[in-house]
């Protein structure tokens, strides 16, 4: 925000937020029941139940033109409000407060405040919504299920308790078509050191044979999983924008490192739980891991989250929460774990090392680029910079983001492949290109480059960064 006469810019910001059920209080005096959680709790009770009651007025009227399809947003002059059915009678609203622009004003008149109505884009933060919900379910399982095992009381307080911090980690100022998508990022490597890794995964869960599921990552980046793609996506969201933030460490650099690590036997041992005890050889250590709940043939199970990390490599390993697990299996998941995960790593560090150095050094590119492919969910983005706990960077301007949000409403309306270029008014051009499920967008910096020109050098890029997929010309 900038001060003296000049404008003042406010970013979106979180207005409410509020989860209800319309059936929990039918009867006139009895609307208060409805309302399971609501943020800001501080709100009078007779504005939750009216700003409760206008949603609820809303979906209702809208449901008698399209009854399959009730209202997703509902825009005013000062906010936005997204609704979202996760599960039947169940109902989260977000209010958002839109972009806004203070202009001072001459003689001592208060500032001139302008919205900016159509800065938001309803596909992203209906995805926020989803987002909310799909993690919220991961630590919790369904409200429904929750509902079955302690009634309204019990799911008044699992919801308190999880949305008062989660929601504390929102950013709304940096949503964007990233969350539309929710993808995972894949960490590119050899054949072979992709057959190590199969094979360490294979020896722990043969080993251990408790562990039901392992997820392998390094740098934030998936390389290897054996839960279902909708469990995956979301778990991967919480360890690289929650987990892994909060317990960064530096950058180990192969085996030279100077760390002093364990050593067991002669093999280097850096591996140390993230979840679950923080030092092994603390007698009062509490062995106690977070809970998720993943889809089933029967629904869903109940699992133990072990996650492991050895200098930038992570494994996950998933255990029934039917088990109790004890100081004696930590143990020997640490010694089985710690050393063969460092000497990954290290592996791992240098193959990227080499092939770093065999591609040369990086010079900056012309074009920045979003790369989504909705079969495996992989995504791939040189316009983010490094995620951190409470924001995701980009490098470009807000108002390119945007026009990527909009090629990408406009391929969600159709089926077929199709190409969209764009000239902005900051002389850049940003292609959109949609074929056989994957999505590619381009923005590029050539301010005298005419379309023919743009489109030859989406084609190079095509050609050397996506050398394997097929895109249609």
């Amino acid at each position: 925000m900038a001060s003296g006469t000049q404008d003042k810019q406010y970013t979106p910001s979180l207005l409410s937020f509020f989860i209800y059920n319309p059936t929990f209080g039918p009867r006139e005096g009895e609307e208060e029941k409805k309302i399971l959680f609501y943020h800001p709790s501080e709100i009078e009770k007779n504005e939750k139940i009216r700003n409760v009651g206008l949603c609820e007025a809303i979906v209702q009227f809208t449901r008698t033109f399209c009854p399959t399809k009730p209202a997703k947003s509902l825009h005013t002059q000062k906010n936005r409000q997204f609704f979202f059915e996760p599960e039947e009678n169940f109902w989260i609203v977000m209010v958002v407060r839109n972009p806004m622009i203070e202009k001072p004003n001459k003689d001592g008149k208060p500032p001139t405040i302008e919205y900016q109505e159509e800065e938001l884009l309803d596909t992203v933060y209906g995805a926020v919504v989803r987002q909310c919900y799909s993690m919220y379910k991961l630590f919790n399982g369904t409200f429904g299920r929750v509902m079955e095992s302690g009634g309204v009381e019990l799911l008044i307080q699992k919801l308190e308790k999880f949305f008062y911090r989660y929601l504390q980690t929102l950013h709304l100022q940096s949503c964007d078509l990233l969350d539309v998508f929710g993808g995972i990022s894949f960490f590119p490597l050899d054949k072979m050191t992709y057959l190590k890794i199969q094979s360490f995964v294979n020896r722990v869960e043969e080993s251990l044979s408790l562990i039901k599921y392992t997820a392998f990552l390094y740098n934030d980046q998936l390389i290897w999983s054996g839960l279902e793609q909708d469990d995956m996506k979301i778990l991967y969201k919480y360890l690289t924008t929650s987990l892994f933030p909060r317990h960064s460490e530096p950058e180990l650099a192969g085996r030279d490192s100077p760390l002093r690590p364990e050593v067991t036997g002669n093999l280097l041992h850096y591996g140390r739980f993230l979840t679950g005890p923080a030092n092994l050889k603390d007698p009062e250590a509490k062995f106690r891991f977070p809970k998720i709940f993943v889809s089933a043939e029967d629904g869903y199970e109940e699992l133990h989250l072990i996650v492991y990390k050895a200098m930038s490599a992570a494994a996950c390993f998933m255990i029934s929460a039917n088990v109790e697990l004890t100081r004696e299996f930590c143990e020997q998941l640490d010694g089985l774990v710690g050393p063969q995960l460092t000497l990954l790593a290290s592996d791992i560090c240098e193959q990227f090392t080499i092939n770093r150095r065999i591609s040369g050094p990086e010079k900056e590119p012309q074009f920045k680029f979003i790369y989504f492919n909705h079969m495996n969910l992989a995504e791939k983005s040189t316009i983010h910079m490094r995620k951190t706990a409470s924001v995701c960077l980009t490098s470009v301007h807000p108002d390119l983001m945007k026009i990527l949000g909009d090629i990408n409403c406009d391929f969600a309306r159709v089926d077929e492949d199709e190409e969209i270029i764009v000239k902005a008014m900051t002389d850049y051009w940003v292609v959109g290109k949609k074929s056989d499920q994957r999505e590619l967008y381009v923005i590029l910096n050539q301010k005298n480059a005419n379309l023919i020109e743009v489109n030859e050098e989406v084609k190079r890029l095509c050609a050397t960064q996506f050398n394997n997929i097929f895109f249609l010309d």
